[in-house]
């Protein structure tokens, strides 16, 4: 099935909400970036909590039709990537998210805005 990046994305950050996951953003990379159209950044408050918001999204998506095309970090839960294609999801754990700081390495794209 194809789903468009929106409506991708939109999936992403509610599959995220509903295990409670923390200060949700989503960078719109189009025309900005080659490899994802969207980027959700998102944090769990431990490796438990991570891996969930992880599998959520991972469920969320294969239900819909969308292929996981790559899931990195769930060993180490500190830092676990989904690669939907069009969109990407970043779940760290609190600590780690701080660190690495990828909004900031992303400051040119704009935060989508959630009613």
């Amino acid at each position: 099935m194809n789903v468009a990046p929106d409506q991708l994305m939109n999936l992403v950050v509610e599959a995220a909400d509903e295990k409670k996951a923390m200060n949700i953003i989503t960078l719109n990379l189009q025309g900005i970036s080659l490899i994802a159209d969207y980027f959700v950044i998102c944090h769990g408050n431990s490796e438990t909590q991570v891996q969930a918001i992880a599998s959520e999204i991972r469920k969320k998506a294969e239900e819909l039709g969308v292929r996981v095309r790559g899931m990195e970090g769930m060993d180490t839960a500190r830092w676990v990537l989904v690669d939907l294609g069009d969109v990407v999801a970043h779940v760290f754990h609190r600590d780690d998210r701080e660190y690495y700081n990828i909004e900031r390495l992303w400051s040119d794209a704009k935060v989508v805005e959630r009613v």
